[in-house]
């Protein structure tokens, strides 16, 4: 979202792009919608493993990979990541590289081991594209409805124009732009009481990403609402996805 570019029809689309993105623009965006008047088609996520899943050899919930297995490779595997990820970490802001400890990143890399964080941020990255479209759907549908009501009451009052008597009209415009600016007002309340329900709603969403990437093992994640902590959490999701497309374009790796 932050590396795509942003397609204009109607309403603003969605920049598609990396999930770590969504962590901390993800609210950002819709809350100055609130104040624009204007919305994203944005994503939310969702939780999608439980504590007790078990894929290609891991534990979701202590994050130990290959309950068995050549240790000679693993550590080899766990090398080689650990060095990717520290030149990865080099197109990070600096203030992030500091943070981004030698312990953080080997933990990191050991979660990657045996691909199974990869598929849960792909699977992750699923729901969040379908989550976008369904909430995007529901705004504009609202916005369709807006719509229409406000064409109905224009067609009414042209009607009322046109069979009104000439001396009755002073009386008829105040009465009908009075009318005309009620309808408007509750539309843009109920128009606002969207736009947090879709702001709650991803709030919570961020929070089961967030749990769910913990539950994986996944170095650097836990339920935090701090910007910081969040943006932390964007960049290390950032370097998954990276290293990710490096593995896949240099055709997969064996574990």
């Amino acid at each position: 979202m932050i590396h795509s570019k942003q397609a204009q029809r109607g309403l603003p689309t969605a920049e598609r792009g990396p999930l770590a993105v969504v962590l901390l623009r993800l609210r950002n965006v819709l809350v100055t919608s609130l104040n624009s008047g204007r919305i994203r088609k944005y994503a939310g996520h969702c939780t999608i493993v439980s504590g007790q899943n078990k894929t290609r050899g891991m534990d979701v919930q202590s994050g130990s990979p290959f309950g068995q297995g050549d240790s000679t490779k693993q550590q080899e595997r766990h090398y080689y990541l650990l060095s990717e990820l520290q030149t990865l970490v080099k197109d990070l802001p600096s203030s992030f590289q500091q943070r981004l400890s030698y312990t953080t990143l080997s933990d990191l890399a050991l979660a990657l081991i045996d691909g199974t964080v990869y598929e849960i941020v792909q699977r992750l990255l699923d729901i969040q594209h379908l989550t976008e479209r369904n909430l995007y759907n529901q705004r504009q549908k609202l916005h369709c409805e807006h719509q229409a009501l406000k064409q109905e009451l224009t067609k009414k009052h042209k009607a009322a124009l046109q069979v009104c008597k000439p001396h009755n009209l002073a009386l008829l415009k105040p009465t009908q732009q009075a009318e005309f600016e009620a309808l408007e007002v509750r539309l843009k309340e109920e128009q606002k009481m969207m736009d947090k329900k879709i702001v709650a709603e991803m709030d919570q969403k961020v929070i089961d990403q967030q749990n769910t990437l913990e539950a994986a093992g996944v170095a650097g994640f836990f339920i935090t609402t701090n910007p910081q902590e969040l943006t932390m959490q964007m960049n290390l999701l950032e370097l998954i996805l990276k290293l990710q497309q490096k593995e896949s374009q240099s055709g997969g790796f064996c574990y």
